[in-house]
Protein backbone atom coordinates (compact mmCIF):
# COMPACT_ATOMS: atom_id res chain seq x y z
CA UNK A 1 0.00 0.00 0.00
CA UNK A 2 -2.59 10.19 -4.20
CA UNK A 3 -2.95 13.73 -4.75
CA UNK A 4 -5.08 15.26 -7.47
CA UNK A 5 -1.43 15.69 -9.04
CA UNK A 6 -0.88 12.23 -10.03
CA UNK A 7 2.84 11.90 -11.09
CA UNK A 8 3.25 12.71 -7.80
CA UNK A 9 1.95 9.73 -6.06
CA UNK A 10 -0.89 6.30 -6.26
CA UNK A 11 -2.86 4.13 -4.90
CA UNK A 12 -6.00 2.88 -3.85
CA UNK A 13 -8.57 5.72 -3.56
CA UNK A 14 -6.49 8.96 -5.48
CA UNK A 15 -9.38 8.92 -8.06
CA UNK A 16 -12.75 9.36 -5.42
CA UNK A 17 -13.24 13.02 -5.62
CA UNK A 18 -12.68 12.76 -9.50
CA UNK A 19 -15.92 13.81 -11.29
CA UNK A 20 -17.64 10.71 -13.18
CA UNK A 21 -18.37 11.31 -16.91
CA UNK A 22 -20.64 9.12 -17.84
CA UNK A 23 -19.11 6.23 -20.50
CA UNK A 24 -20.27 5.39 -23.86
CA UNK A 25 -22.08 2.07 -24.45
CA UNK A 26 -20.30 -1.25 -25.54
CA UNK A 27 -20.87 -3.76 -27.71
CA UNK A 28 -21.84 -6.81 -25.64
CA UNK A 29 -21.71 -4.81 -22.45
CA UNK A 30 -25.43 -5.49 -21.31
CA UNK A 31 -23.97 -7.88 -18.65
CA UNK A 32 -22.41 -6.11 -15.53
CA UNK A 33 -19.86 -7.81 -13.55
CA UNK A 34 -19.13 -5.78 -10.86
CA UNK A 35 -21.17 -5.99 -7.93
CA UNK A 36 -21.57 -3.22 -4.77
CA UNK A 37 -21.05 -4.61 -1.38
CA UNK A 38 -20.45 -3.13 1.65
CA UNK A 39 -18.40 -3.89 4.39
CA UNK A 40 -19.29 -4.13 7.96
CA UNK A 41 -16.38 -3.05 10.34
CA UNK A 42 -15.46 -5.64 12.86
CA UNK A 43 -13.80 -5.04 16.18
CA UNK A 44 -10.35 -6.76 16.56
CA UNK A 45 -8.93 -7.70 20.12
CA UNK A 46 -5.58 -6.76 20.61
CA UNK A 47 -2.80 -8.62 23.35
CA UNK A 48 -2.39 -6.73 26.72
CA UNK A 49 1.19 -6.31 28.46
CA UNK A 50 2.31 -4.51 31.02
CA UNK A 51 3.98 -1.07 29.84
CA UNK A 52 0.81 0.72 30.08
CA UNK A 53 -2.26 1.78 28.47
CA UNK A 54 -4.54 4.45 27.27
CA UNK A 55 -7.84 5.17 25.29
CA UNK A 56 -8.34 6.96 22.50
CA UNK A 57 -11.01 7.37 19.51
CA UNK A 58 -8.78 6.26 16.74
CA UNK A 59 -9.20 3.72 13.94
CA UNK A 60 -6.28 1.67 12.59
CA UNK A 61 -6.33 -1.67 10.94
CA UNK A 62 -5.72 -3.61 14.02
CA UNK A 63 -8.10 -1.50 16.26
CA UNK A 64 -12.30 -1.77 15.95
CA UNK A 65 -13.42 0.60 13.30
CA UNK A 66 -15.99 2.33 16.02
CA UNK A 67 -13.88 3.05 18.95
CA UNK A 68 -11.38 1.16 20.78
CA UNK A 69 -9.14 0.79 23.90
CA UNK A 70 -5.61 0.90 22.63
CA UNK A 71 -2.74 -1.04 24.59
CA UNK A 72 0.17 0.97 23.35
CA UNK A 73 2.62 -1.77 24.28
CA UNK A 74 1.13 -4.03 22.60
CA UNK A 75 4.13 -6.10 22.30
CA UNK A 76 3.25 -8.19 18.69
CA UNK A 77 5.65 -7.36 16.31
CA UNK A 78 3.15 -7.77 13.24
CA UNK A 79 1.01 -4.66 14.29
CA UNK A 80 0.92 -2.35 11.69
CA UNK A 81 -1.27 -0.15 9.37
CA UNK A 82 -1.76 0.21 5.66
CA UNK A 83 -1.55 3.42 4.21
CA UNK A 84 -4.50 4.59 1.80
CA UNK A 85 -2.34 5.10 -1.03
CA UNK A 86 -1.06 1.86 -1.64
CA UNK A 87 -1.70 -1.91 -2.31
CA UNK A 88 -2.38 -4.19 -2.00
CA UNK A 89 0.72 -1.53 -9.15
CA UNK A 90 3.11 4.68 -21.33
CA UNK A 91 5.94 5.55 -22.37
CA UNK A 92 7.61 3.62 -25.06
CA UNK A 93 10.75 2.63 -22.82
CA UNK A 94 13.21 3.71 -20.80
CA UNK A 95 17.03 3.75 -21.96
CA UNK A 96 17.87 2.32 -19.07
CA UNK A 97 15.29 -0.62 -18.48
CA UNK A 98 14.31 -3.75 -20.23
CA UNK A 99 10.53 -4.07 -20.92
CA UNK A 100 11.23 -7.52 -20.75
CA UNK A 101 9.97 -8.98 -17.39
CA UNK A 102 12.17 -11.99 -17.72
CA UNK A 103 15.38 -10.16 -18.41
CA UNK A 104 15.95 -9.29 -14.68
CA UNK A 105 18.31 -11.75 -12.82
CA UNK A 106 15.99 -11.45 -9.42
CA UNK A 107 13.38 -12.89 -11.37
CA UNK A 108 13.44 -16.05 -10.51
CA UNK A 109 10.39 -17.69 -10.73
CA UNK A 110 9.26 -15.82 -14.26
CA UNK A 111 6.00 -15.03 -15.65
CA UNK A 112 4.36 -18.43 -17.24
CA UNK A 113 2.66 -16.42 -19.65
CA UNK A 114 6.02 -15.41 -22.17
CA UNK A 115 5.75 -12.85 -24.75
CA UNK A 116 5.45 -15.78 -27.42
CA UNK A 117 2.81 -17.64 -25.71
CA UNK A 118 0.76 -14.25 -26.17
CA UNK A 119 1.13 -14.90 -29.87
CA UNK A 120 0.25 -18.02 -29.86
CA UNK A 121 -2.60 -18.04 -27.52
CA UNK A 122 -4.45 -15.34 -28.89
CA UNK A 123 -3.83 -17.16 -32.61
CA UNK A 124 -5.25 -20.53 -31.24
CA UNK A 125 -8.04 -18.49 -29.89
CA UNK A 126 -8.73 -16.55 -33.09
CA UNK A 127 -8.86 -19.11 -35.30
CA UNK A 128 -11.04 -21.29 -32.58
CA UNK A 129 -13.75 -18.02 -32.48
CA UNK A 130 -13.48 -18.29 -36.33
CA UNK A 131 -14.23 -21.81 -36.74
CA UNK A 132 -17.37 -21.21 -34.65
CA UNK A 133 -18.30 -18.31 -36.61
CA UNK A 134 -18.37 -19.92 -39.90
CA UNK A 135 -20.11 -23.19 -38.48
CA UNK A 136 -22.71 -20.51 -36.83
CA UNK A 137 -23.24 -18.12 -39.91
CA UNK A 138 -21.64 -19.59 -42.58
CA UNK A 139 -17.85 -18.85 -45.22
CA UNK A 140 -20.04 -15.56 -46.47
CA UNK A 141 -20.67 -14.01 -42.79
CA UNK A 142 -20.25 -10.21 -41.92
CA UNK A 143 -19.99 -10.48 -38.05
CA UNK A 144 -16.96 -8.63 -38.38
CA UNK A 145 -18.28 -5.63 -40.09
CA UNK A 146 -21.28 -5.83 -37.56
CA UNK A 147 -19.47 -6.34 -34.46
CA UNK A 148 -17.68 -3.21 -35.74
CA UNK A 149 -19.97 -1.23 -36.28
CA UNK A 150 -21.90 -2.23 -32.32
CA UNK A 151 -19.19 -1.39 -31.04
CA UNK A 152 -19.45 1.73 -32.16
CA UNK A 153 -23.21 2.04 -31.42
CA UNK A 154 -23.64 -0.23 -28.78
CA UNK A 155 -26.56 -2.32 -30.64
CA UNK A 156 -26.01 -6.06 -31.75
CA UNK A 157 -27.42 -7.05 -35.07
CA UNK A 158 -29.29 -10.36 -35.18
CA UNK A 159 -27.19 -12.61 -36.55
CA UNK A 160 -24.20 -11.70 -34.65
CA UNK A 161 -26.18 -11.86 -31.31
CA UNK A 162 -27.06 -15.28 -32.17
CA UNK A 163 -23.60 -15.86 -32.62
CA UNK A 164 -22.65 -14.13 -29.80
CA UNK A 165 -25.08 -16.35 -27.60
CA UNK A 166 -24.50 -19.31 -28.35
CA UNK A 167 -20.26 -19.03 -28.36
CA UNK A 168 -21.39 -19.46 -24.28
CA UNK A 169 -21.66 -23.12 -24.95
CA UNK A 170 -17.89 -23.28 -26.04
CA UNK A 171 -16.76 -21.20 -22.82
CA UNK A 172 -15.91 -24.19 -21.05
CA UNK A 173 -14.10 -25.08 -23.41
CA UNK A 174 -12.06 -21.81 -23.33
CA UNK A 175 -8.52 -21.08 -21.23
CA UNK A 176 -9.56 -17.75 -19.24
CA UNK A 177 -5.99 -16.38 -19.39
CA UNK A 178 -5.97 -16.90 -23.40
CA UNK A 179 -9.07 -15.25 -23.39
CA UNK A 180 -7.69 -12.13 -21.34
CA UNK A 181 -4.63 -11.90 -23.55
CA UNK A 182 -6.21 -12.19 -26.56
CA UNK A 183 -8.60 -9.64 -25.95
CA UNK A 184 -5.39 -7.02 -24.61
CA UNK A 185 -3.59 -7.91 -27.88
CA UNK A 186 -6.87 -7.39 -29.98
CA UNK A 187 -7.25 -3.77 -27.96
CA UNK A 188 -3.17 -3.05 -28.28
CA UNK A 189 -3.51 -3.75 -32.16
CA UNK A 190 -6.89 -1.63 -32.66
CA UNK A 191 -9.16 -4.12 -33.55
CA UNK A 192 -12.36 -3.13 -32.32
CA UNK A 193 -14.36 -5.98 -33.79
CA UNK A 194 -12.50 -8.84 -32.39
CA UNK A 195 -11.83 -6.85 -28.60
CA UNK A 196 -15.70 -6.45 -28.95
CA UNK A 197 -15.98 -10.21 -29.61
CA UNK A 198 -13.36 -11.32 -26.99
CA UNK A 199 -15.26 -8.98 -24.03
CA UNK A 200 -18.36 -10.57 -25.07
CA UNK A 201 -17.20 -13.94 -24.11
CA UNK A 202 -15.01 -12.33 -20.70
CA UNK A 203 -18.07 -10.88 -19.64
CA UNK A 204 -19.82 -14.73 -19.24
CA UNK A 205 -16.54 -16.06 -17.80
CA UNK A 206 -15.11 -13.56 -15.23
CA UNK A 207 -17.40 -13.45 -11.65
CA UNK A 208 -15.71 -11.24 -8.54
CA UNK A 209 -17.03 -14.15 -6.70
CA UNK A 210 -15.95 -16.68 -8.63
CA UNK A 211 -12.04 -18.51 -8.68
CA UNK A 212 -9.05 -16.30 -7.94
CA UNK A 213 -8.50 -15.54 -12.43
CA UNK A 214 -11.99 -15.23 -12.52
CA UNK A 215 -11.95 -12.22 -9.86
CA UNK A 216 -9.20 -10.85 -11.26
CA UNK A 217 -10.55 -11.42 -15.09
CA UNK A 218 -13.30 -8.94 -14.00
CA UNK A 219 -10.95 -6.05 -12.95
CA UNK A 220 -8.43 -6.48 -16.29
CA UNK A 221 -11.38 -6.45 -18.37
CA UNK A 222 -12.66 -3.19 -16.44
CA UNK A 223 -8.95 -1.85 -16.96
CA UNK A 224 -9.37 -2.61 -20.88
CA UNK A 225 -12.69 -1.07 -21.23
CA UNK A 226 -11.19 2.22 -19.31
CA UNK A 227 -8.21 2.27 -21.40
CA UNK A 228 -10.85 1.86 -24.95
CA UNK A 229 -12.00 5.22 -23.29
CA UNK A 230 -8.98 6.62 -22.98
CA UNK A 231 -10.42 8.09 -19.54
CA UNK A 232 -7.43 8.78 -17.92
CA UNK A 233 -7.33 10.19 -14.71
CA UNK A 234 -11.30 9.34 -14.84
CA UNK A 235 -10.90 5.51 -15.12
CA UNK A 236 -11.78 4.58 -11.72
CA UNK A 237 -15.40 5.07 -12.55
CA UNK A 238 -15.64 2.00 -14.79
CA UNK A 239 -15.72 -0.38 -12.03
CA UNK A 240 -19.13 0.54 -10.77
CA UNK A 241 -18.76 0.91 -6.76
CA UNK A 242 -19.68 3.22 -4.16
CA UNK A 243 -17.18 5.76 -3.13
CA UNK A 244 -16.74 4.12 0.48
CA UNK A 245 -15.98 6.12 3.45
CA UNK A 246 -12.90 6.35 5.36
CA UNK A 247 -13.94 4.50 7.89
CA UNK A 248 -15.28 2.05 4.93
CA UNK A 249 -12.04 2.18 2.90
CA UNK A 250 -9.77 1.18 6.64
CA UNK A 251 -11.83 -1.69 7.41
CA UNK A 252 -11.39 -2.74 3.57
CA UNK A 253 -7.51 -2.50 4.34
CA UNK A 254 -8.02 -4.02 7.69
CA UNK A 255 -9.52 -7.34 5.99
CA UNK A 256 -6.22 -7.30 3.76
CA UNK A 257 -3.63 -6.64 6.41
CA UNK A 258 -5.66 -9.90 8.13
CA UNK A 259 -5.17 -12.13 5.23
CA UNK A 260 -2.18 -11.34 3.54
CA UNK A 261 1.30 -11.28 5.14
CA UNK A 262 2.52 -8.43 2.97
CA UNK A 263 2.52 -5.64 5.20
CA UNK A 264 3.70 -7.11 8.34
CA UNK A 265 6.48 -8.64 5.88
CA UNK A 266 7.58 -4.74 5.16
CA UNK A 267 7.04 -3.61 8.48
CA UNK A 268 8.51 -6.00 10.18
CA UNK A 269 11.85 -6.33 8.03
CA UNK A 270 12.18 -2.93 8.47
CA UNK A 271 11.74 -2.59 12.16
CA UNK A 272 14.10 -5.71 12.84
CA UNK A 273 17.51 -4.19 10.51
CA UNK A 274 16.36 -0.17 12.01
CA UNK A 275 16.41 -1.74 15.45
CA UNK A 276 20.01 -3.32 14.77
CA UNK A 277 21.86 -0.69 12.87
CA UNK A 278 20.36 2.07 15.50
CA UNK A 279 20.75 -0.51 18.81
CA UNK A 280 23.76 1.68 20.76
CA UNK A 281 23.08 5.40 19.41
CA UNK A 282 21.87 7.46 21.96
CA UNK A 283 19.58 9.96 19.51
CA UNK A 284 17.80 8.54 16.60
CA UNK A 285 15.86 9.98 13.85
CA UNK A 286 13.49 7.81 11.62
CA UNK A 287 12.34 9.17 8.46
CA UNK A 288 9.18 7.37 7.16
CA UNK A 289 8.12 8.17 3.61
CA UNK A 290 4.31 6.31 4.00
CA UNK A 291 3.79 6.90 7.36
CA UNK A 292 0.27 5.86 7.27
CA UNK A 293 -1.29 5.28 10.81
CA UNK A 294 2.33 5.47 12.61
CA UNK A 295 1.56 1.78 13.79
CA UNK A 296 4.91 0.30 12.41
CA UNK A 297 6.92 2.10 14.71
CA UNK A 298 5.07 0.87 18.28
CA UNK A 299 6.77 -1.65 18.56
CA UNK A 300 10.16 -0.39 17.89
CA UNK A 301 9.75 2.32 20.30
CA UNK A 302 8.88 -0.34 22.72
CA UNK A 303 11.40 -2.52 22.53
CA UNK A 304 14.02 0.44 23.01
CA UNK A 305 12.28 1.27 25.74
CA UNK A 306 13.84 -1.62 27.27
CA UNK A 307 17.81 -0.60 26.20
CA UNK A 308 20.20 -1.39 28.72
CA UNK A 309 21.51 1.84 30.05
CA UNK A 310 18.08 3.61 28.80
CA UNK A 311 15.95 4.42 25.83
CA UNK A 312 17.16 6.88 23.23
CA UNK A 313 16.01 9.84 22.17
CA UNK A 314 13.79 9.06 19.19
CA UNK A 315 12.39 11.49 16.22
CA UNK A 316 10.48 10.38 13.90
CA UNK A 317 9.67 12.38 10.60
CA UNK A 318 6.43 11.06 8.61
CA UNK A 319 5.62 11.53 5.47
CA UNK A 320 2.39 11.37 3.79
CA UNK A 321 0.28 13.10 0.72
CA UNK A 322 -2.96 14.61 2.13
CA UNK A 323 -4.89 11.23 0.51
CA UNK A 324 -3.93 9.24 3.27
CA UNK A 325 -5.95 11.55 5.76
CA UNK A 326 -9.20 10.11 4.33
CA UNK A 327 -8.57 6.61 5.37
CA UNK A 328 -7.15 8.08 8.46
CA UNK A 329 -9.70 10.31 9.18
CA UNK A 330 -7.57 13.28 9.98
CA UNK A 331 -4.10 14.77 9.34
CA UNK A 332 -0.64 13.83 10.47
CA UNK A 333 -0.91 15.50 13.27
CA UNK A 334 -3.20 12.46 14.88
CA UNK A 335 -0.06 10.08 14.53
CA UNK A 336 2.26 12.37 16.02
CA UNK A 337 -0.82 12.43 18.58
CA UNK A 338 -0.82 8.22 18.80
CA UNK A 339 2.89 7.83 18.82
CA UNK A 340 3.67 10.46 21.35
CA UNK A 341 1.33 8.88 23.86
CA UNK A 342 3.07 5.43 22.70
CA UNK A 343 6.48 6.82 23.50
CA UNK A 344 5.20 8.39 26.70
CA UNK A 345 3.64 5.42 28.28
CA UNK A 346 7.28 3.99 28.13
CA UNK A 347 9.29 6.74 28.95
CA UNK A 348 11.19 7.56 25.86
CA UNK A 349 12.01 10.35 24.97
CA UNK A 350 10.02 11.52 21.92
CA UNK A 351 9.22 14.06 19.05
CA UNK A 352 7.40 14.12 15.79
CA UNK A 353 7.87 16.26 12.58
CA UNK A 354 4.86 16.12 10.09
CA UNK A 355 5.69 16.53 6.44
CA UNK A 356 2.13 16.48 4.89
CA UNK A 357 3.25 16.37 0.87
CA UNK A 358 3.87 13.28 -1.81
CA UNK A 359 7.65 12.01 -1.98
CA UNK A 360 7.86 14.38 -5.58
CA UNK A 361 7.59 17.57 -3.09
CA UNK A 362 10.28 16.82 -0.42
CA UNK A 363 13.44 18.99 -0.13
CA UNK A 364 16.04 18.63 2.43
CA UNK A 365 14.28 21.46 4.56
CA UNK A 366 11.28 19.67 4.80
CA UNK A 367 13.32 16.37 6.84
CA UNK A 368 14.69 18.69 10.18
CA UNK A 369 18.18 17.26 10.23
CA UNK A 370 19.91 17.89 12.84
CA UNK A 371 23.63 17.10 13.87
CA UNK A 372 24.48 14.33 15.97
CA UNK A 373 21.29 11.88 15.25
CA UNK A 374 21.64 8.73 13.24
CA UNK A 375 19.34 8.61 10.81
CA UNK A 376 17.13 5.65 9.50
CA UNK A 377 15.37 5.87 6.24
CA UNK A 378 11.65 3.47 5.28
CA UNK A 379 10.50 3.20 2.23
CA UNK A 380 7.74 0.83 1.83
CA UNK A 381 5.89 -0.11 -0.92
CA UNK A 382 6.35 3.68 -1.85
CA UNK A 383 9.26 4.17 -4.16
CA UNK A 384 7.42 2.70 -7.33
CA UNK A 385 5.00 5.74 -7.29
CA UNK A 386 7.75 8.36 -7.98
CA UNK A 387 7.70 9.05 -11.44
CA UNK A 388 11.25 8.61 -12.59
CA UNK A 389 13.47 9.65 -16.32
CA UNK A 390 9.98 8.03 -18.53
CA UNK A 391 7.64 9.85 -17.49
CA UNK A 392 9.50 13.55 -15.82
CA UNK A 393 12.58 15.13 -17.04
CA UNK A 394 13.06 15.41 -13.12
CA UNK A 395 13.24 12.29 -12.39
CA UNK A 396 11.79 11.89 -8.82
CA UNK A 397 12.82 8.64 -8.04
CA UNK A 398 15.94 8.67 -8.50
CA UNK A 399 16.23 12.45 -7.23
CA UNK A 400 14.80 11.61 -4.07
CA UNK A 401 17.99 8.60 -3.53
CA UNK A 402 20.25 10.59 -3.80
CA UNK A 403 18.80 13.23 -1.51
CA UNK A 404 18.88 10.36 1.04
CA UNK A 405 22.12 9.63 -0.05
CA UNK A 406 23.79 12.69 0.84
CA UNK A 407 22.03 12.83 4.71
CA UNK A 408 24.66 9.89 5.29
CA UNK A 409 22.08 7.26 6.72
CA UNK A 410 22.45 4.57 8.84
CA UNK A 411 20.62 2.36 7.24
CA UNK A 412 17.78 2.33 4.11
CA UNK A 413 15.08 0.00 4.35
CA UNK A 414 13.24 -0.67 0.73
CA UNK A 415 10.14 -3.27 0.56
CA UNK A 416 8.67 -3.02 -3.20
CA UNK A 417 6.38 -5.28 -4.97
CA UNK A 418 8.14 -7.87 -7.58
CA UNK A 419 6.47 -6.85 -10.65
CA UNK A 420 8.17 -5.01 -13.72
CA UNK A 421 4.99 -2.71 -15.12
CA UNK A 422 7.24 0.31 -15.39
CA UNK A 423 8.66 0.79 -18.66
CA UNK A 424 6.53 -2.12 -20.32
CA UNK A 425 4.94 -1.72 -23.55
CA UNK A 426 1.11 -2.54 -22.94
CA UNK A 427 0.96 -5.89 -23.86
CA UNK A 428 3.80 -7.72 -21.97
CA UNK A 429 2.46 -5.04 -18.71
CA UNK A 430 -0.79 -6.57 -19.20
CA UNK A 431 0.85 -9.79 -19.40
CA UNK A 432 2.73 -9.14 -16.09
CA UNK A 433 -0.04 -7.50 -14.12
CA UNK A 434 -2.45 -11.19 -15.00
CA UNK A 435 0.38 -13.20 -14.00
CA UNK A 436 1.31 -11.38 -10.85
CA UNK A 437 -2.09 -10.47 -9.50
CA UNK A 438 -3.32 -14.01 -10.15
CA UNK A 439 -0.82 -15.77 -7.42
CA UNK A 440 -2.10 -12.44 -5.30
CA UNK A 441 -5.99 -13.74 -6.05
CA UNK A 442 -4.53 -16.88 -5.16
CA UNK A 443 -3.39 -16.77 -1.90
CA UNK A 444 -6.04 -14.41 -1.18
CA UNK A 445 -8.31 -17.44 -2.13
CA UNK A 446 -7.32 -19.60 0.53
CA UNK A 447 -7.98 -17.30 3.84
CA UNK A 448 -11.56 -16.47 2.83
CA UNK A 449 -14.90 -17.88 1.18
CA UNK A 450 -15.10 -16.87 -2.54
CA UNK A 451 -18.52 -15.02 -1.99
CA UNK A 452 -17.35 -13.65 1.08
CA UNK A 453 -18.92 -9.96 0.92
CA UNK A 454 -15.93 -8.24 3.20
CA UNK A 455 -13.22 -9.63 0.62
CA UNK A 456 -15.14 -8.53 -2.50
CA UNK A 457 -15.14 -5.32 -1.19
CA UNK A 458 -11.48 -5.43 -0.08
CA UNK A 459 -10.62 -6.82 -3.60
CA UNK A 460 -12.65 -4.20 -5.34
CA UNK A 461 -11.13 -0.95 -3.31
CA UNK A 462 -7.38 -2.00 -2.52
CA UNK A 463 -6.60 -4.17 -5.06
CA UNK A 464 -8.22 -3.77 -8.38
CA UNK A 465 -8.21 0.08 -8.71
CA UNK A 466 -4.50 -0.59 -8.57
CA UNK A 467 -4.65 -3.24 -11.39
CA UNK A 468 -7.13 -0.83 -13.73
CA UNK A 469 -4.72 2.12 -13.31
CA UNK A 470 -1.65 -0.32 -14.78
CA UNK A 471 -3.97 -1.21 -17.97
CA UNK A 472 -5.52 1.90 -18.41
CA UNK A 473 -3.49 4.49 -17.94
CA UNK A 474 -0.10 6.07 -19.25
CA UNK A 475 2.17 8.75 -18.54
CA UNK A 476 2.05 10.54 -15.37
CA UNK A 477 -1.30 9.23 -15.09
CA UNK A 478 -0.19 5.71 -14.30
CA UNK A 479 1.12 6.01 -11.07
CA UNK A 480 1.60 2.06 -10.54
CA UNK A 481 5.04 1.67 -11.97
CA UNK A 482 6.60 -1.25 -10.26
CA UNK A 483 10.06 -2.55 -11.10
CA UNK A 484 11.49 -5.92 -9.93
CA UNK A 485 14.42 -5.82 -7.49
CA UNK A 486 17.21 -6.53 -10.23
CA UNK A 487 16.23 -2.37 -11.40
CA UNK A 488 16.30 -1.06 -7.90
CA UNK A 489 19.67 -2.12 -7.42
CA UNK A 490 20.62 0.09 -10.12
CA UNK A 491 19.21 2.74 -9.21
CA UNK A 492 20.34 2.74 -5.34
CA UNK A 493 23.96 1.92 -6.68
CA UNK A 494 23.90 4.99 -8.95
CA UNK A 495 22.60 7.19 -6.52
CA UNK A 496 26.00 5.56 -4.37
CA UNK A 497 24.62 3.18 -1.67
CA UNK A 498 25.95 -0.27 -1.49
CA UNK A 499 23.70 -3.55 0.39
CA UNK A 500 23.74 -3.28 3.85
CA UNK A 501 23.57 -6.99 5.11
CA UNK A 502 21.02 -8.59 6.73
CA UNK A 503 21.24 -10.25 9.56
CA UNK A 504 19.63 -14.15 10.31
CA UNK A 505 17.32 -12.39 12.80
CA UNK A 506 14.93 -10.75 9.86
CA UNK A 507 14.87 -14.30 8.25
CA UNK A 508 13.64 -15.84 11.56
CA UNK A 509 11.02 -13.01 12.74
CA UNK A 510 9.60 -13.51 8.90
CA UNK A 511 9.69 -17.19 9.08
CA UNK A 512 7.54 -16.80 12.35
CA UNK A 513 5.46 -14.81 11.28
CA UNK A 514 4.49 -16.85 8.12
CA UNK A 515 3.56 -19.85 10.04
CA UNK A 516 -0.16 -18.09 10.20
CA UNK A 517 -0.23 -18.04 6.86
CA UNK A 518 -0.89 -20.69 4.06
CA UNK A 519 2.07 -23.20 3.54
CA UNK A 520 1.95 -21.26 0.07
CA UNK A 521 3.87 -18.75 1.16
CA UNK A 522 7.69 -19.31 1.46
CA UNK A 523 10.46 -17.23 2.23
CA UNK A 524 13.84 -17.14 0.18
CA UNK A 525 17.14 -14.95 1.21
CA UNK A 526 19.04 -14.29 -2.16
CA UNK A 527 21.86 -12.05 -2.94
CA UNK A 528 21.32 -9.97 -0.01
CA UNK A 529 17.43 -9.42 -0.14
CA UNK A 530 14.70 -11.33 1.07
CA UNK A 531 11.80 -12.82 -1.11
CA UNK A 532 8.95 -13.56 -0.31
CA UNK A 533 6.82 -15.55 -2.57
CA UNK A 534 3.60 -17.66 -3.33
CA UNK A 535 4.00 -20.63 -5.03
CA UNK A 536 6.72 -20.30 -7.54
CA UNK A 537 5.99 -16.44 -7.82
CA UNK A 538 7.62 -14.28 -6.19
CA UNK A 539 5.75 -10.81 -4.93
CA UNK A 540 7.57 -9.06 -2.42
CA UNK A 541 10.92 -8.20 -2.02
CA UNK A 542 12.96 -6.13 0.98
CA UNK A 543 16.61 -4.96 1.41
CA UNK A 544 18.76 -2.88 2.96
CA UNK A 545 20.99 -0.33 2.11
CA UNK A 546 23.70 2.37 3.31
Amino acid sequence: MQTSDHQNSGGIHQFYHQPVRKLEPYCLSEVQILDNNECPSNGIQQTHISCGAYNEQYFTLESAPVSAGYIVCDSSPSDGSVSSNRSPFSPQGSQSYLSDPHHSPDNASGSPLSGSSVVDDGNELRHKLRELELSLLGPESDTTDSCNCCFRSGVLPQAASIARWKMVEMIPRLDLKQVLVACAKAVSENDMSKTAELMGLLEQMVSVSGEPIQRLGAYMLEGLRARLESSGSLIYKALKCKEPTGPELLSYMHILYQICPFYKFAYMSANVVIGEAIKNEPRIHIIDFQIAQGSQWISLIQALACRPGGPPFIRITGVDDSDSSYARGGGLDMVGLRLSKVAESCNVPFEFHAAGMSGCEVELENLRIYQGEALAVNFPYMLHHMPDESVSTRNHRDRLLRLIKSLQPKVVTLVEQESNTNTSAFLPRFVETLDYYNAMYESIDVARPRDDKQRISAEQHCVARDIVNIIACEGAERVERHELLGKWRSRFAMAGFTPYPLSSSVSVAIKDMLNDYSQNFWLQERNGALFLSWKNRALVTSSAWV
